[in-house]
């Protein structure tokens, strides 16, 4: 009997002894020019968690793309005044990381000029230059990473705007987010670290 157990317990396929795979949070943004995926890193847990509670009460969905630079970034989320960022529902202390870089198709925190450098809660940028823009490293929280979708993001820098760098015609914004495993995230080139 014992031999007879062990054998059937060798013919079950390791995929189904395996514990469940780590699940990863994905920010969706769909935008009349595309979809855009990116992973939320755990390394900023308060960025993260402030994220999944805005687009979990769909707080972008009204919103734009307010702001549009070729070969630096597309955002959105909230105003981009001169009297600051009072229309954010809150500030997020700055939750800077070395292994955190403002690569391309990194997903930031905007702000103002604040002495503290405290996050807009609403205002969020993805890096559209190639190089990275490494002058914002330790001066704005990264608290993601695009893994589909630069193209939608090169088309949002690429419209048409005016002399405050406001697209022409509006890009509306629905944000939410998903799971997905890290066989998932690896099918579109992204290796979760």
């Amino acid at each position: 009997m014992r031999r007879l157990l062990l054998v059937v317990l060798l013919a079950i396929p390791l995929a189904f002894t395996r514990a469940p795979g780590k699940t990863y949070q994905v920010g969706r943004i769909e935008t009349r020019l595309g979809e855009i995926l990116f992973v939320l890193h755990d390394q900023t847990p308060h960025h993260k968690e402030s994220f999944l509670k805005l687009a979990s009460s769909h707080y972008w969905d009204s919103l734009t793309f307010n702001r549009v630079i070729k070969n630096f970034v597309a955002q959105g989320g909230c105003p981009d005044t001169p009297e600051g960022f009072s229309g954010s529902p809150y500030l997020l202390a700055p939750e800077f990381k070395p292994s955190l870089r403002h690569v391309y198709g990194a997903v930031g925190a905007g702000r103002d000029d604040n002495p503290g450098q405290l996050s807009a809660g609403c205002q969020f940028y993805i890096v559209a230059n190639k190089n990275g823009l490494a002058r914002l490293d330790d001066h704005y929280t990264v608290y993601g990473q695009v893994f589909k979708g630069m193209d939608v993001v090169e088309a949002i820098v690429s419209a048409p705007k005016d002399s405050t760098n406001k697209p022409l015609e509006a890009i509306p914004l629905h944000i939410d987010v998903v799971s997905m495993k890290a066989d998932e995230l690896k099918k579109y080139g992204y290796v979760p670290k």
